[in-house]
């Protein structure tokens, strides 16, 4: 089991490091959306991540209704954890990505804990999360952390409820 998993808001202090595991151990649609850019982790690219997560900055409340977390073990930043309001109110959605080396050992499903504390913190009674049938590490995390999940339209569609499921240990 790793040590602590901690989330840190996205800002400037852990920006860099974050787009330095994203280059290095995910591919750029993985980690953002997608942009008109030349292909791999071109400088165009490496701005147009560093635009996005500058974007949430402001939180849930700011610009683009999102909270991201670096998600961190021992100060070392390992991939971005992210909650964006829904526009169901008490709803948000959850997304994740891990770097390649730290998949596999519980930090994603330590780190989907963490959100959903903070997300019962700011209110919110449901968080709902979007994967593809055939990432089983997804699943895994989600099912690990009591989703409901059901299959519809080539996609799978999670959902944990806080008031009834609280986050598992």
């Amino acid at each position: 089991m790793p040590g602590a998993v901690r989330l840190e808001p996205v800002d400037e202090r852990n920006l860099e490091s974050l787009l330095s595991v994203a280059a290095a151990e995910a591919e750029p649609d993985d980690v953002m959306p997608p942009v008109e850019a030349p292909a791999g982790w071109s400088l165009a690219r490496r701005e147009a991540f560093r635009n996005y997560h500058r974007g949430s900055f402001g939180g849930l409340d700011g610009p683009t209704g999102s909270q991201m977390y670096a998600v961190t073990v021992g100060g070392e930043v390992l991939g971005m954890i992210r909650m964006t309001r829904c526009d169901e109110p008490g709803t948000v959605e959850a997304g994740i990505w891990l770097g390649r080396s730290a998949r596999g050992q519980g930090i994603g499903a330590a780190a989907l804990r963490g959100l959903l504390i903070a997300a019962a913190g700011a209110g919110m009674r449901n968080v709902v999360a979007e994967t593809t049938p055939d990432n089983a590490g997804a699943i895994a995390v989600l099912q690990k952390c009591g989703a409901t999940l059901r299959e519809a339209g080539g996609k799978v569609h999670a959902e944990i409820c806080l008031d009834s499921t609280p986050p598992a240990r």
